[in-house]
């Protein structure tokens, strides 16, 4: 498997100029996502016009992570395009480890966790799915959680960024599934949110309980917070 850059700069620019103007048949496309180089996965993500079946679907979500950020990024691309413009495509990809979304949204590239985020919303109707997904979800949650309480002023700021990252997508995910969360296992989420410095944590964690509709306790102190975009959470509501 080829998953480098041409051997140098301006042959890997020719080439992806040549990649990005040559049509490719449905069956080259599979081929490039499946053996192709950086260059070529990245354009046959963005090319593929349709999954016709769970192969592949599996094969072009096999390039959501582990690989380069330029083909992961094209990839959620297309899923989410794919999702939104073929009739089976939500059936297809929710058919998938859950595991694989759910490490892609934690990626550290925040567009590929938006893409990832707003197309998973899709899956709502597959339980099972939806069950599988969110328990890694509130276990790399938690794994934040608890690697932001071991942290004390003198470890490097970008480790602490690195969780907190972690955490406010975590929670972005947590909004659109609040109600299939365990009520105990969200309020201990939102507790120790609602307490962290990170003010964009605290305002996600306001999110959630403004759509739960519950925890009237930290309704009131997230209304109340020092910070003017999370008590804006709550304003005219």
């Amino acid at each position: 498997m080829n998953t480098g850059f041409y051997k140098d700069l301006d042959t890997n620019f020719e080439q992806a100029c040549y990649l990005s103007e040559k049509d490719f048949s449905h069956e080259e496309l599979l081929e490039m996502l499946k053996n192709g180089n950086i260059p070529q996965k990245q354009i046959a993500a963005l090319k593929l016009d349709s999954v016709r079946n769970i192969d592949d679907a599996g094969l072009l979500i096999s390039n959501l992570t582990g690989c380069d950020g330029k083909i992961r990024e094209a990839v959620a691309f297309k899923l989410f395009q794919l999702i939104n413009t073929i009739p089976d495509a939500q059936r297809l990809f929710s058919a998938l480890s859950p595991k694989i979304y759910a490490d892609a949204t934690i990626d550290i590239n925040a567009n590929i966790c938006r893409l990832v985020v707003d197309s998973v919303k899709y899956f709502k109707n597959n339980s099972s799915f939806i069950q599988k997904y969110t328990d890694y979800i509130l276990k790399y949650t938690n794994e934040a959680l608890d690697e932001l309480d071991k942290f004390v002023l003198r470890d490097k700021k970008y480790i602490i960024n690195k969780q907190l990252f972690k955490l406010y997508w975590c929670l972005e995910t947590l909004k659109n599934f609040h109600s299939d969360i365990n009520f105990s296992t969200l309020s201990q989420i939102l507790e120790r949110t609602a307490d962290l410095k990170e003010y964009t944590v605290r305002e996600k964690a306001a999110q959630i309980v403004l759509l739960s509709g519950k925890f009237p306790d930290l309704r009131i102190k997230l209304s109340n917070d020092a910070n003017y975009y999370v008590r804006a959470v709550f304003l005219n509501h």
